[in-house]
């Protein structure tokens, strides 16, 4: 079955003998530009069946349909983190998304904060960006992108069992570590501006925060979450 390259996320069930039938643009994909004809293997995988290989029994305009065959890789989750951070330039908001799922995050949050640069983002543009990184990746699972939020209101009714990693220019020269016990966690990254005073106090009284240096120099928001997921897999998730 090591014939199959190409991965497919598909909002479908998956298991033996299940036919799939795909979408237009998956089929084109497949049949106008990787060329496959009827008897390609593919994988498939929709977040919560694994990763199954799959056959195209089924070429057509309408969409073709894959047939099920074995499973190739069981379901799995990443850790329970999210990542918090204030949407930036396009193509850097992209990347940031894109490292999250490769990287291994459970939620991606977009947050608008006092000196955040978009005003808007496109929730179901991000999504799909997630799930292109997924199937690239190799990912049996696609993390949420949440629609943008103020961040006041996501602090306002945060779990009190989440951990807060707050990457906070401050603590600059003060060197921290991710610390704690392994359990769901969060990591707040601020915008090309830095957070308010206002922010900054409030994260400060909150029990669940920790702030956390990302070393002697200011890094990019994009440079950053990936700087802070590293940090926090090498110590609490499944890189170990």
């Amino acid at each position: 079955m090591s014939d199959a390259k190409i991965r497919l996320y598909v909002d479908q069930p998956l298991g033996p003998g299940q036919a799939v039938r795909l979408s237009s643009d998956q089929t084109h994909y497949l049949t106008g530009v990787m060329r496959l004809t009827v008897g390609a293997a593919v994988l498939l995988f929709n977040g919560k069946d694994g990763e199954w290989h799959a056959t195209l029994a089924e070429v057509a305009k309408r969409g073709a349909v894959a047939v099920c065959e074995a499973e190739t890789r069981p379901q799995t989750l990443p850790p329970d983190l999210w990542l918090i951070f204030a949407p930036i330039k396009k193509a850097r908001t992209d990347f940031i998304v894109e490292k999250a799922v490769e990287l291994g995050v459970r939620r991606i949050l977009p947050v608008q904060t006092r000196h955040t640069n978009s005003e808007r983002i496109r929730q179901d543009r991000l999504q799909a960006h997630a799930v292109e990184a997924a199937e690239q990746c190799r990912a049996t699972y696609v993390p949420e992108v949440v629609d943008l939020q103020p961040l006041d209101r996501l602090l306002s009714a945060w779990p009190e069992t989440r951990a807060l990693y707050w990457c906070d220019e401050d603590a600059i020269g003060h060197p921290t570590e991710v610390s704690g016990a392994p359990g769901p966690a969060a990591i707040l990254i601020g915008p090309e501006g830095g957070f308010s005073a206002d922010e900054g106090a409030k994260l400060r009284t909150m029990p669940q925060v920790h702030p956390l240096s990302l070393g002697p120099r200011i890094l990019r928001a994009d440079t950053a979450a990936v700087a802070a997921i590293t940090l926090w897999q090498a110590r609490h998730g499944d890189w170990r």
